[in-house]
């Protein structure tokens, strides 16, 4: 149910402390769908009192804004317990959203998405801001985010809860209480098969009161592992790891190399313990490297420890290459992860790159049997060569039939956003709908990509208030997805849309079981094409409610 709420009109009981009738022309508090990016310059809402509807695993959101034509003073939110007869479930998010400016935009690898929305003031509502109170100026859009996690052994059902936004205004306290509501289907949410990627940095000093933080020190580690909850829930389960120059103590006297992976045990082991890891990403080998003065390309270079870059045929890199490959493949069977073990060689080789890309892939393959090659590229050329293939969504969508080929073959198929693609394509940019980055996984399932890989976790850039969500030139959003506090991260509105996303994901592949046939409907009414999609709001929650009712039946 929907209602149309001009500025100011109030639409719920606002009393103030020493009255005993409503105050109006104050205060509006407003409920809105979680997928609704609420903007600076917005001065009428329409209210959605819609119940959340989700399988036993997923997270009920609910979205709430607030303003008011007086400052707010101690902005609180109060969640109640979700409560069917005495099943009670607690909220697990509370957080304010704060805004962001974007700095940059799409349009330098491609032209506007048609739904993209650019405010005048350039402001995005993206950071969950998780703290006890927030001080709102007036006149000013204040959303608020409440999330329930469902428990995988809830009893099925409808819930309510009573949430309590209080603070004061001129002086005088108020408390504006509202109602919720969620269904809990009788379906359990499974266990995550998609694979989930997104590249992290290791620079936290923007967690550290932006004093650097010594790599491998205790308090890296107490970073580390903050970082890793709030990408374990939010899907992660692939983790690329740093640079072997740095993850390992390796020392050369000349003719030996000797490797200490103490530190890379450490990190797995956070990972498997805290981040829910299942899958380990070998740090590249090899990257792109330029001549000399001549300005000429030579392809791949490789970085030997201790020595520096080399080219793959110098004997330096042979002689490195043939002594630590093996050695990493022996501790991998010792530590029993070379089944969870996966290798780049190189990240987006070119198409003159192929045939050193492939020179040392084989060389890899030599040394270490039977662990899959990784790679984020664009080419055919590099067929039997690659295990997992990560096309860039354009690309992907261009050579649907080629990637089916190399699925039939055995191999797997994911894809890859970046700055590009961009035109109408879905991706993380702050400037589209927030519904279009849940659809990333839709077109997972809708094409049948077996993983999504995405750079910019934390890759924040160097000023010190990341008063811009952009970094270089790229487009806002690009290039991170959580925000640094001190001794922590904060999620985005963005990041939860991913992670929806991923349920959707399992949850159609869950009903695929039962019926292929209406799994691919619901998909298909969803995702029209790689690069079209029905992002009504309001259709993509009908569609959510008939997924969970088919897999009821």
């Amino acid at each position: 149910m929907k209602k149309l709420v001009i500025l100011f009109l109030v639409t719920s009981a606002i009393f103030f402390a020493g009255c005993s009738h409503p105050v109006e022309n104050t205060i509006v508090c407003v409920q809105l769908d979680p997928l609704d990016k609420v903007f600076t310059e917005e001065s009428y809402f329409v209210e959605n009192f819609d119940t959340a509807a989700v399988a036993k695993g997923e997270t009920a959101t609910f979205q709430f804004v607030i303003k008011s034509s007086y400052p707010i003073q101690g902005l609180k939110i109060e969640a109640g317990n979700l409560i069917n007869g005495d099943r009670q479930i607690v909220a697990t998010e509370k957080a304010f959203v704060g805004y962001i400016r974007a700095g940059n935009h799409t349009g330098f690898h491609g032209s506007h998405s048609k739904d993209a929305i650019f405010p005048v003031s350039d402001l995005y509502p993206d950071c969950l801001q998780e703290i006890d109170y927030m001080d709102v100026a007036p006149m000013q859009n204040q959303p608020m985010w409440i999330g329930y996690t469902i428990p995988h052994d809830a009893v099925s059902g409808n819930y309510s809860a009573t949430l309590v936004f209080s603070g004061k205004v001129n002086g005088k306290k108020f408390k504006i209480t509202k109602q919720v509501n969620a269904k809990v289907y009788p379906v359990t949410l499974p266990e995550q098969t998609l694979w989930v990627t997104n590249w992290w940095s290791g620079d936290f000093s923007k967690m550290n009161n932006h004093e650097p933080v010594e790599p491998y020190s205790d308090r890296y580690w107490e970073l580390l592992t903050s970082l890793a909850h709030v990408m374990r829930d939010h899907g992660q389960n692939t983790y690329l790891l740093p640079g072997w120059s740095s993850l390992c103590n390796i020392e050369f006297n000349g003719t030996q190399f000797t490797f200490d992976f103490t530190n890379f045990d450490k990190m797995v082991e956070l990972f498997i313990r805290e981040g829910g890891l299942k899958r380990i990403e070998g740090g590249h080998l090899a990257g792109h490297g330029a001549g000399g003065m001549d300005g000429i390309y030579r392809g791949f270079i490789v970085y030997v420890p201790k020595i520096g870059s080399l080219p793959f045929d110098h004997d330096t890199t042979q002689l490195f290459l043939s002594q630590f490959l093996p050695a990493l493949y022996s501790h991998l069977e010792t530590k029993g992860w070379n089944k969870m073990y996966v290798q780049h060689v190189g990240d987006e080789p070119f198409e003159a790159d192929a045939s050193l890309y492939i020179r040392i892939a084989e060389f890899v393959k030599r040394h270490m049997p039977g662990i899959p090659i990784i790679e984020a590229m664009g080419s055919r050329k590099y067929t039997n060569t690659l295990d997992i293939w990560v096309a860039i969504l354009g690309h992907y969508h261009h050579n649907h039939a080629f990637y089916c080929e190399r699925q039939d073959a055995g191999d797997e198929v994911w894809f890859y956003t970046c700055c590009g693609p961009q035109d109408n394509y879905a991706n993380r940019f702050l400037e589209h709908p927030l519904i279009q980055t849940r659809f990333l996984h839709w077109i997972n399932y809708r094409y049948g990509a077996t993983g999504y890989l995405h750079w910019g976790y934390n890759q924040w850039n160097t000023n010190k208030t990341n008063d811009a969500a952009a970094r270089y030139d790229w487009p806002a959003g690009d290039a991170w997805i959580v925000y640094p506090a001190e001794g922590k991260v904060y999620s985005s509105i963005r990041l939860k849309a991913m992670r929806d996303g991923i349920a959707d994901y399992e949850l159609l592949k869950l009903l695929e079981q039962k019926s292929p046939d209406k799994a691919k409907e619901l998909a298909s009414a969803v995702i029209k094409n790689f690069d079209s999609y029905n992002s009504n709001v309001r259709a993509f929650r009908l569609t959510r409610v008939k997924l969970l009712e088919w897999l009821s039946e």
